[in-house]
């Protein structure tokens, strides 16, 4: 991989890892298209991504520290177990369980197969619905101090359908938590601080898999994966603001013109499905 390559998809992990419009997708598509290749695979991509979750855990650290504490404090009898910070600290250790054990399961499948461009394509526009869908018919009556069991189990599972490209890791979170009957915000904030463990589970698990694989050494990961973190930082400031006042659409029309312009490259050859 390039220097150049390794800029632009720490340009794009930033800009796409926290919008409903798939991180995945974005690599894949941009490496392939300009550079004619995987982008570092899987792996490159999982480990980019410890970056953009740098930027979740220095833009909520405080409500990180809050719930660690509150957790902690539930162990050891000094709050009680259903106080609802130390509940959200469980939640997010229930729903991170899904994502983990698919992961592991579908390894070859996800580093592989999945990410043939037709697939990514007609998740785009699948989950472009489904987003429309979830936004218009949503209640927005619950906020995270409502979470319980179940819903703690039910966002798990629709993170763990951004796994395939094309779904999107905030998408398939916040469009679950609409499903469920939370509001933007809450579900949001849920879909970035849900996405901690397993982010930072699955980077530092692929970081020695994408270093055999780059012949530049270190230097393109690491300026890639900073490049990341600061424009991710940018990206949840502006979407946790813009949400708070606007709804989905935009990133609806632009999930389907997006699958509707990869099918025409595919379709024409200017692409190659994988």
């Amino acid at each position: 991989m390039s220097w150049l390559q390794a800029i632009v998809l720490g340009i794009v992990q930033g800009l796409t890892e926290f919008l409903p419009i798939s991180s995945s997708a974005h690599q894949l598509i941009v490496s392939r298209l300009f550079f004619g290749n995987d982008g570092g695979g899987a792996a490159f991509t999982a480990v980019t991504q410890l970056g953009t979750e740098a930027a979740v855990i220095v833009y909520f650290a405080r409500d990180i520290g809050t719930i660690l504490k509150h957790w902690f404090f539930s162990l050891t009898g000094k709050l009680p177990r259903d106080d609802p910070k130390a509940r959200e600290g469980w939640y997010v250790i229930l729903g991170t369980i899904p994502i983990g054990i698919l992961g592991l399961v579908f390894k070859d499948a996800i580093e592989g197969p999945a990410r043939n461009l037709w697939l990514t394509a007609s998740m785009l526009l699948f989950f472009a619905l489904v987003i429309a869908v979830a936004d218009s018919t949503a209640r927005q009556t619950k906020t995270l101090d409502d979470l319980n069991v179940k819903d703690g189990l039910f966002f798990g599972l629709w993170q763990a359908l951004s796994l395939i490209p094309g779904v999107s890791r905030s998408g398939g979170t916040i469009s679950g938590g609409l499903f469920m009957g939370y509001d933007r915000p809450s579900a949001a904030r849920y879909s970035f601080l849900l996405a901690i463990p397993a982010v930072l589970t699955s980077g530092l698990f692929e970081l020695k898999g994408a270093h055999a694989g780059d012949d530049g050494g270190w230097g393109p990961i690491i300026v890639s994966t900073v490049i990341s973190f600061v424009i991710g930082y940018a990206v949840i400031a502006w979407f946790l603001r813009w949400i708070s006042t606007h709804d989905f659409r935009p990133f609806v029309y632009y999930r389907i013109l997006l699958a509707v312009l990869l099918f025409v490259l595919l379709g024409t050859g200017v692409l190659v499905a994988g």
